[in-house]
């Protein structure tokens, strides 16, 4: 799964236009969540748009890999990022959170093709990718399992019961990509529940753990790779990101976790991602 340098800043492109059609999203909706799925944006564009075997003409396809959504709450990233895939029209994007849209306000399997599960409490998520995993063991399919979580719903229990579960039955095809973006809806995580030393509580726990730049796209590709070549354990990837990615006055403020712009605030949020991609066009 090599990146080459013009593969890379289509990525960058893709993730930037993902990031600017949230904003415009999440302002037409009126709710949501904002600081989570732009830090997100590069992880979800790495995923759809390089790592996953998928086929979105075919959501339903038997060997295709499996993309469980843990935090629920950060599904607008994960909507965009589908459409821009293929998935369904970017116009139904404009339905996000209506009465009878496909797209609520978390991810509800069998309305929408290419969903998984349905998520919104927080730490069922791993469980969930947990039995995904051992069935495909069982059933002997070579598909890989992912199963992306929030830093925040590290303080959930089950969470901790997956893993030990996880551990106990080496599933190796399973890989976690846990968002450490140090936020949750409170504050921030280290003062709502202090959650370091995190790799080494998963080490313990009998995890491959790696640690990236969640906005580098050579780490994250990388990082996937070498989860492929663990044999032994299931690997949980940290991801370290910002929220609020591209967006500098939501960027690290926890604020922005669960709300979304105005009007005015979309347009100044819109404004730095054309920049932004202005840039991104000269390096090319």
């Amino acid at each position: 799964m090599p990146l080459s340098e013009e593969k890379e800043k289509e990525l960058e492109k893709t993730a930037n236009n993902i990031r600017a059609t949230m904003v415009e999203t999440l302002e037409r909706a009126g709710s949501g969540h904002s600081a989570g799925p732009l830090g997100m944006a590069d992880i979800f564009t790495a995923f759809y748009f390089h790592i996953l075997n998928h086929r979105p003409s075919q959501p339903d396809w038997e060997d295709r890999d499996r993309l469980i959504l843990s935090n629920g709450h950060i599904t607008p990233v994960r909507y965009v990022a589908m459409a821009y895939a293929g998935y369904f029209p970017l116009e139904e994007l404009k339905t996000l959170r209506q009465i009878n849209s496909r797209l609520q306000g978390h991810p509800h399997r069998g309305s929408l093709p290419g969903l998984e599960t349905t998520s919104g409490p927080l730490g069922s998520g791993l469980s969930q990718a947990c039995g995904v995993a051992l069935a495909a063991r069982l059933d002997d399919k070579k598909h890989r399992i992912y199963c992306f979580m929030s830093d925040g719903e590290q303080d959930s229990g089950n969470t901790w019961e997956a893993v030990m579960f996880a551990a106990k039955y080496k599933l190796n095809n399973l890989t976690a990509v846990l968002d450490r973006n140090n936020i949750q809806i409170d504050g921030y995580t280290e003062d709502v529940m202090p959650l370091e030393p995190l790799r080494e509580k998963y080490e313990s726990f009998g995890w491959h753990v790696l640690e990236i730049d969640g906005h580098n796209f050579e780490q994250i590709i990388d990082a996937v790779t070498e989860a492929k070549a663990i044999y032994e354990a299931p690997t949980v990837i940290i991801a370290h990101t910002i929220p609020g990615k591209g967006v500098s006055f939501m960027e690290r403020n926890y604020e922005w976790h669960g709300k979304t712009p105005n009007k005015e605030e979309a347009e100044k949020a819109l404004e730095e991602l054309r920049i932004a991609a202005e840039r991104i066009k000269r390096t090319q």
